[in-house]
């Protein structure tokens, strides 16, 4: 593996650490609907820059770095070539809460554009109740991983 899994963790951690300071900004304006979109000033749509684009990061980095090292540490990974297939295996060994909910993080993440005036109020909504999910999907991995670490650690000292 090119990084590490506590690399991979810190820049998980930045982004989730980004998102939920976007969060917290901007749930005062939540529920939200066409007319208060239209109502943001600029800084209110930096910081829903900031929250669309930790919310894609994160889910993405999670995806793309962090089930594969987390099937390696798990030693899980077998020959698992389709994303489903390890999603699905992640979810079995208690590492993942719900691949359904993964793939509603996913096809939020998919539906997130750079204009908000074609950006629908519906979809951030959505978005906000599904960041807390991808938070605390983090928080569980982080928890369902530490075992594992604490034996590669002891391992390497052995060696």
């Amino acid at each position: 593996m090119n990084q590490s899994i506590d690399e991979i963790l810190k820049i998980c951690r930045r982004h989730a650490e980004r998102l939920s300071w976007s969060m917290d900004y901007l749930s005062v304006h939540f529920p939200l609907s066409a007319d208060s979109l239209d109502g943001f000033n600029g800084t209110e749509l930096a910081v829903l820059d900031q929250f669309s684009t930790r919310f894609s990061k994160l889910q993405n980095y999670m995806g793309a770095k962090l089930f594969p090292a987390i099937l390696e540490l798990t030693k899980e990974q077998g020959s698992l070539n389709a994303f489903l297939d390890k999603l699905y295996r992640l979810e079995k060994i208690g590492a993942l809460p719900s691949v359904e909910q993964w793939l509603m993080l996913r096809e939020i993440r998919n539906e997130f554009s750079p204009d908000y005036t074609e950006l629908q109020a519906g979809t951030l909504n959505k978005a906000m109740v599904l960041a807390k999910d991808l938070l605390d999907s983090l928080v569980i991995i982080e928890q369902f991983i530490e075992p594992y670490r604490l034996i590669n650690v002891n391992s390497n000292l052995q060696n």
